[in-house]
This record gives C-alpha cells, sequence and structure tokens, in this order.
C-alpha cells in the first residue's frame, strides 16, 4: 500500500484504535468511525493521535471516500454501512491482515471454537520462559495492529476469531493452530455450519509446504473438511485415542510428541490444567514448542506451571463445603460440555444468555448425570427450559446475576458445586464474558 492513502476504520474499540495508531505511523490519512459510543480510553488514544473520528453513527461521505476500510471483527458483513463500502469495491480488511503487512515477526496463530485463549496463552507462557521475544495479540491484550507500531518482537502468538480471520486477504503464520470445531456464532454465518468451517480453515489458505498446520485428529468435522481440501502446510495432528507418526498423541498416560525427528514426552499428571481438553490444549501448545526446539526441560516446566485462563473452569471459594466455578468464557455449548464433564460431584448449573443457534441436545446426558438443579440467566430462556425441563426438578430463572449466585446458594448442599457455563453469549445482560464472570465472583465473594 502506498502513503498517504486514506483508511476508514469501523469500530473504535482495541482492534480499531490499534489500527489507527499503526496507519498513522506507516501515512496514512486515518478516519475513524464508530456506530456505538466510544470508551473514554479509546477516545482519549485517538485525540492523543490528532486523528479524526466520530461516534454515534457513520458519515458515509468520509468513509466511502476511504482507499481501504478496516472493519472490527464485532461488526457483521450485513451492515448497511459494509454492504455500501463492498458495493463500492473498497476493500474491507481485517486488523490481523492490516497490521501483518508491517512486520517482519514470525507469526503463530490459533484459532478453534474451544480452547484458543487457553492454547495462545499456554504457547505465549511457554516462549517467553524460553527467552524468546514474543508479543501476544489478536483477541487477547493489546492489539496486534498496536503492537506492531510501537514493539519490535520476533514472534507474535495471535489468537484468531473466526471474525477476525474473515478479514484475511494475504496473511500467513508460520504455524496455525486450529484446536477444534463445534457449531459457534452461526448467526453470523446464515446458520450453516460449512460457513463457519470455511471461515475457520482460512488461518492456512495461504500457507506454503514450509509452514506447519497443528489440529485436533479427533474432531470430526475438521476431519472431514479435511478429506474434502488439500491444505499446503505440513499437518502435525494430536489426538487421545489413536497413535499418529508425527504430531501429539497420548499413550500410557504419556504426552508423545514427534516432530522434524525429535520426540518429547510427558505424564498427563504433571499437567497444569486437569480435563481430557486440557490435555489436548497442552499437546497443541507443546507440539508449538518443539517445532521451534524449545529445550525439553523448559516446555515440560511450561507445561507444568501455567496459571490457565480467567473465566474458564476457574475456581472462585469453596463455602460451606460447595465449590463455586466460573466458566463464563463457555460461550457455546461444547465449552460447556467440557465443563460439565469435569464436575466431580451433584451441580447447582447457572446457564443462559444470547442463543446463538445452540443445539442443547449434547448436553442431556450429562445433565441427567451430574445436575441437580438449573438456574437460566438470560432475557429469553425458553429453549433452555424446552430441553432441560424434564431432566431436574428444580429449574428456575432470573436477570440478576446476584439473584442467581443467591438461588445457588440456597440450592446447594454440602459437597456440591456452582457451575456458572453459561453456553451462550453474553450481551443481553453484560457488555461481554469478562463482566458476565466478574459479576459472578464478586456475587459469590458477598455471600
Amino acid at each position: 500500500m502506498k502513503n498517504k492513502q486514506k483508511i476508514a476504520i469501523l469500530g473504535a474499540g482495541e482492534s480499531g484504535v490499534g489500527t489507527a495508531i499503526l496507519a498513522k505511523k506507516q501515512g496514512f490519512e486515518v478516519f475513524v468511525s464508530d456506530f456505538g459510543k466510544i470508551k473514554d480510553k479509546y477516545k482519549k488514544a485517538l485525540e492523543d493521535l490528532k486523528v479524526q473520528w466520530e461516534e454515534g453513527g457513520h458519515t458515509e461521505l468520509q468513509i466511502l471516500d476511504a482507499d481501504v476500510v478496516m472493519k472490527s471483527p464485532g461488526i457483521p458483513e450485513k451492515a448497511p454501512m459494509v454492504k455500501k463500502i463492498m458495493d463500492k469495491g473498497i476493500p474491507v480488511i481485517s486488523e490481523i491482515e492490516f497490521a501483518s503487512k508491517y512486520t517482519d515477526a514470525k507469526i503463530i496463530g490459533i484459532t478453534g471454537s474451544n480452547g484458543k485463549t487457553t492454547v495462545t496463552k499456554w504457547v505465549y507462557h511457554t516462549l517467553k520462559n524460553a527467552g524468546l521475544s514474543v508479543g501476544m495479540a489478536g483477541n487477547v491484550g493489546d492489539s496486534f495492529a498496536k503492537q506492531v507500531a510501537e514493539e519490535n518482537y520476533d514472534w507474535y502468538v495471535l489468537e484468531l476469531s473466526s471474525f477476525q480471520l474473515d478479514g484475511i486477504v494475504d496473511f500467513k503464520p508460520e504455524i496455525a493452530v486450529l484446536t477444534n470445531i463445534t457449531p459457534d456464532h452461526l448467526d453470523r454465518y446464515d446458520y450453516k455450519l460449512e460457513n463457519y468451517v470455511a471461515s475457520k480453515f482460512s488461518i492456512t489458505k495461504n500457507q506454503t509446504e514450509e509452514d506447519f498446520f497443528i489440529y485436533d485428529a479427533d474432531d470430526e468435522i475438521t476431519i472431514e473438511w479435511l478429506q474434502h481440501y488439500k491444505i499446503k502446510a505440513q499437518k502435525l495432528p494430536f489426538s487421545l485415542v489413536n497413535k499418529v507418526e508425527n504430531g501429539a498423541y497420548v499413550e500410557d498416560n504419556n504426552i508423545k510428541i514427534t516432530t522434524q525427528n525429535s520426540q518429547f514426552i510427558m505424564p498427563t499428571s504433571s499437567l497444569a490444567l486437569e480435563g481430557k481438553h486440557n490435555t489436548k490444549n497442552a499437546m497443541a501448545a507443546s507440539t508449538v514448542a518443539q517445532l521451534l526446539r524449545i529445550r525439553k526441560e523448559t516446555i515440560r516446566a511450561s507445561m507444568e506451571n501455567f496459571q490457565g485462563v480467567e473465566h474458564r473452569l476457574e475456581k472462585v471459594l469453596k463455602i460451606n463445603n460447595v465449590l463455586y466455578i466460573n466458566d463464563s468464557k463457555a460461550t457455546n455449548t461444547n465449552a460447556t460440555y467440557y465443563a460439565l464433564e469435569s464436575m466431580e460431584s451433584e451441580t447447582v448449573w447457572i446457564v443462559g444468555g444470547v442463543d446463538k443457534g445452540n443445539n442443547y441436545e449434547e448436553l442431556l446426558p450429562l445433565v441427567n448425570e451430574k445436575v441437580k438443579a438449573i438456574i437460566c440467566l438470560g432475557l429469553d430462556n425458553s429453549k433452555i427450559f424446552d430441553a432441560f425441563g424434564n431432566c431436574v426438578e428444580v429449574m428456575m430463572e432470573t436477570q440478576s446475576m446476584a439473584e442467581a449466585v443467591q438461588m445457588a446458594y440456597k440450592i446447594a448442599e454440602k459437597g456440591n458445586m456452582v457451575l456458572l457455563s453459561p453456553a451462550c453469549a453474553s450481551f443481553d445482560l453484560f457488555e461481554n464474558y469478562e463482566e458476565r464472570g466478574r459479576e459472578f465472583k464478586n456475587a459469590v465473594r458477598n455471600l
């Protein structure tokens, strides 16, 4: 892209403001437009940059005059303004695409319906422990664009949602990780699973034979896609059930990883995080580390001392011998499946929010086995009542987190667990899953 081009940025959140910082540094004329209200910290950043910005609507003349548009990931392609931009033939890209043009750093891209935050942070933790110059961005931390503008890392570990991948053209990670694919965000993909799957797989579309693609060989949707489409990157599967020649598998309670004729072995019992899903997350993270030829002692230590992710099966407090667990990050049924599977005693389950086309059937066996009561927390709980009304004797609903926790406190008996695992997005009652998780923790601490 030549200098003095104009970039219009839709959305003034983390990725939008980060793009503005990088674009200004690269000599672009910058215009930032947010249909909603801009947070004060981002307003200040835009004021400091001395770029033009607006909130509460879009000035079409300013936007349709741009050479390129960066669309924040939360804005759907069906938005009227985006349609007008596309109709005019102006390129619409993501922050990830824009920022990748201005760094020579090598990139590890991580996507998937579940586990991507854990794997991203686990990889970053391991690379930091190994003394590498590494940044972490995407869905976590400061935006990728802002870090490219202000830092000079050799490596980036990027957590990439399907929305971020939708706006890529030339972006190419040296190592791509796909944790799994389960139906999610189908409301953004015309309720067609194949559209969502194609979006996830775009992480590998520009990879070459010199790059690596790490994926879950036990995931049916992933395997089916790979049977129909060829990818150029070297494939490294990980599996809990089958032995693999190159990649990672579990045998005799040991993780065994083979890459480039080098093997790494460690017992699953020493992993920092419990549960089968976390064994898979550890396999994905340590396969990346093994590819980078990080010392085995460092990989082992990093797998053992990782702290985990806030809002993901986070143990909050034990009160009257009842354990309260915050799994607010479970925004789809597959994530909640893992949470319920890991419950070791009768559970009071807090569930609900904005349904993204959920099919609750897969949860029925676990609900029958483990759940004693359900508390629905959302504006519309009808689907949850329909799915589980016959499974439990106690089913209540509320639109207040404090009230949901109070209800759970009254129902739970000694030795029970109280689990917030919503299986839904948070936008009906909360700004995001982090706010939902924080409110749960505060309500528990105030019991």
